[in-house]
């Protein structure tokens, strides 16, 4: 069942490569944040089964290939092929700071559970860690890996897993700084990748069509799923805990059951490729983004 779609008006005019969805601690609002092509960040409302845009947010330079929402559902990051990374205030609408990530330096961002950092990839194959509060570099962690595609860190705090454009997966302990594992699951980027809620499993998708469930602890792979018909783009795992949702090059939107390792649902909405995907917070809901200038929101099926 699809709830609603946004593609007129106040919506972006190019491709939207990146979603992000949270509820605010300070007011219960639902903000839903978009980047894309456009050089545009867009902030939109959720409210009584309707999207409402509220702000567009400008400052980048050059298209925007990721947006997140730190978990107190208040201020948003996005990156662009500026190479800034920049936070947003969604209550005010105003920037807040824009962090200068080297050349060419950033790719997939993500804040640190605790909001003190936010994440980012870069091409050497490092993931930079910048303080929210300094905006300046704080902490590397090098994979001596290529091009690092996507970031995520664990909900409990303990990990940072990314994906490299050579499909290895390296997985970090944050308090030590140490490489704990390298995954070599895929044979193809992978654009995506995503804890479980009680961190105990990680989610990944490539270019190779498929994606790959993992034991965080012992680095045990656990499944292959396959399904999508080409590049699978993103992941985000559902509140649940049991269930994730992909996005892929094939227009589709997947809901997977990990448990069963099986594919429960397919949404085909989109008249072009699916760039991100993104539960709401309760897992009640999807909004998807694609090369077609849509927002579409979903009731989840399970």
């Amino acid at each position: 069942a699809v709830v609603s779609t946004q593609s007129t008006g106040d919506g972006h005019d190019d491709s939207i490569w990146s979603v992000s969805w949270a509820r605010s601690e300070k007011d219960n609002s639902e903000n839903i944040v978009t980047g894309g092509v456009d050089d545009l960040v867009k902030s939109w409302n959720w409210r009584d089964d309707f999207l409402d845009y509220k702000a567009t947010l400008k400052g980048h330079q050059l298209g925007v290939v990721s947006v997140t929402i730190n978990a107190a559902g208040t201020v948003a990051a996005s990156s662009s092929l500026d190479s800034t990374i920049k936070l947003w205030d969604l209550d005010s609408s105003k920037q807040i700071k824009s962090i200068d990530a080297g050349p060419v330096d950033c790719w997939t961002v993500a804040f640190s559970p605790d909001g003190q950092y936010i994440g980012s990839g870069s091409h050497s194959g490092k993931i930079n860690l910048f303080g929210i509060e300094s905006g300046k570099l704080e902490q590397s962690l090098d994979t001596r890996g290529k091009f690092i595609m996507s970031i995520a860190y664990s909900p409990d705090g303990h990990y940072i897993a990314c994906g490299g454009i050579d499909g290895i997966v390296c997985i970090f302990d944050l308090a030590t700084g140490k490489l704990l594992h390298t995954l070599e699951g895929h044979a193809m980027p992978i654009r995506s990748l995503t804890f479980s809620p009680d961190s105990q499993l990680l989610t990944t998708c490539s270019d190779d069509t498929s994606i790959k469930i993992y034991d965080v602890q012992h680095a045990n792979l656990i499944g292959t799923l396959s399904g999508h018909g080409s590049y699978v783009l993103c992941v985000d795992f559902c509140p649940d805990n049991t269930h994730f949702a992909t996005s892929s090059s094939d227009r589709k939107v997947k809901v997977w059951d990990a448990g069963m390792r099986r594919c429960v649902h397919t949404f085909t909405e989109h008249s072009d490729q699916v760039w991100g995907v993104a539960y709401n917070e309760n897992g009640s809901k999807l909004v998807s983004v694609s090369d077609d200038k849509n927002i579409v929101i979903y009731e989840c099926p399970i």
